[in-house]
């Protein structure tokens, strides 16, 4: 499998992924201003949507979107258990967690890395992410080591991924004390510190 990735975006959701289920692959970096990857090929013959992540399988198949290519990769390889059972309430749950964090959490960073955004959308979107981030401190507030309770799983990957935005975006976690103690909890894992590492987001 190839996995096209940019350096901290969310890409580095299913680089974790991958690095949790232990299996051989290979990561491919994108441009996504010049949509060409580091060898120079045309990114958007592999996705024409133009953005990360995208997974290419053996067979030749692309898997694009993240909660999508993660959940791919639960149920190839289950017996990572990074995902319940497909048709299970728990799975459903995985799913719930997997769309809030895309909709409207991931979403509501965007215009904080926008070039065009004015003062006052960013003001605005910076308000919006705090309210998403004080939903996700609810839920971590019963002490659960994880999204779902104890065990790690695919939306760990994601979230993680997200809420990292935060420390380039001068978003402090201050205010949340569950969410930074779970940052650097999953921060730790050493599928996160290797994706982390290859992408050059800390110090190999």
């Amino acid at each position: 499998m190839k996995l096209y990735y940019a350096p901290g975006a969310c890409s580095l959701s299913p680089h974790i992924s991958l690095r949790e289920a232990g299996v051989d692959f290979e990561i491919v970096k994108v441009d996504t201003a010049t949509h060409l990857t580091e060898g120079g090929a045309d990114f958007k013959a592999i996705n024409p949507k133009g953005y990360v992540p995208a997974l290419v399988l053996e067979t030749g198949d692309v898997v694009t979107e993240g909660a999508a290519v993660v959940q791919y990769i639960a149920d190839r390889f289950p017996e990572a258990g990074l995902a319940p059972a497909n048709g299970t309430l728990e799975r459903t749950r995985l799913q719930e967690q997997l769309n809030f964090i895309a909709s409207e959490l991931h979403k509501a960073f965007s215009p904080l890395f926008s070039k065009t955004a004015s003062a006052d959308a960013k003001e605005a979107a910076a308000a919006q992410v705090g309210k998403r981030l004080g939903n996700v401190e609810t839920l971590l507030s019963d002490r659960r080591a994880h999204v779902l309770g104890d065990a790690f799983s695919v939306a760990d990957a994601y979230l993680f991924t997200v809420v990292n935005w935060t420390s380039v975006t001068g978003i402090s976690l201050g205010p949340w004390p569950h969410l930074t103690a779970y940052m650097q909890r999953v921060g730790q894992r050493p599928s996160v510190q290797a994706a982390m590492k290859a992408e050059g987001l800390i110090a190999a």
